[in-house]
């Protein structure tokens, strides 16, 4: 048996939103959305990046109601962009963009990343 991440999956309370940010800014291809016939209000949408990588953007009218607690869950999600230059690009787009980038930076455990807030409070790094 050969093991791997076939998708991550990203609560979202802005779809549409979410999607195009991950077609403009990595160039995703962009799944039609699924309509949940067993659980009223659910959608999603699947983004697909370069080299396979799957991410699903989820929805429902319960995302993010407002709580007294945080939850667990994923921390970020780190797209590899193959070089420092490449990096460097998308960090000053996504800057020009509004995006309130952190980085680029040499971390101590070896990456070169730069670090920001998607739509859907999402925290992605982009490295190599």
């Amino acid at each position: 048996m050969m093991a791997y991440i076939e998708h991550v999956a990203l609560w979202t309370r802005d779809l549409a939103a979410s999607a195009a940010f991950w077609q403009q800014y990595f160039g995703a291809q962009i799944s039609a959305v699924y309509r949940s016939q067993n659980r009223p209000g659910y959608q999603s949408i699947f983004v697909s990046l370069e080299k396979g990588t799957r991410i699903e953007l989820m929805t429902g009218p319960w995302v993010n109601r407002i709580q007294d607690y945080e939850f667990e869950g994923w921390s970020h999600i780190a797209i590899s962009l193959g070089s420092e230059l490449a990096v460097n690009d998308k960090a000053s787009e996504l800057a020009r963009a509004g995006f309130d980038v952190k980085g680029p930076r040499h971390t101590g455990d070896g990456y070169y990343e730069a670090a920001f807030t998607a739509p859907g409070n999402i925290l992605v790094e982009i490295l190599i």
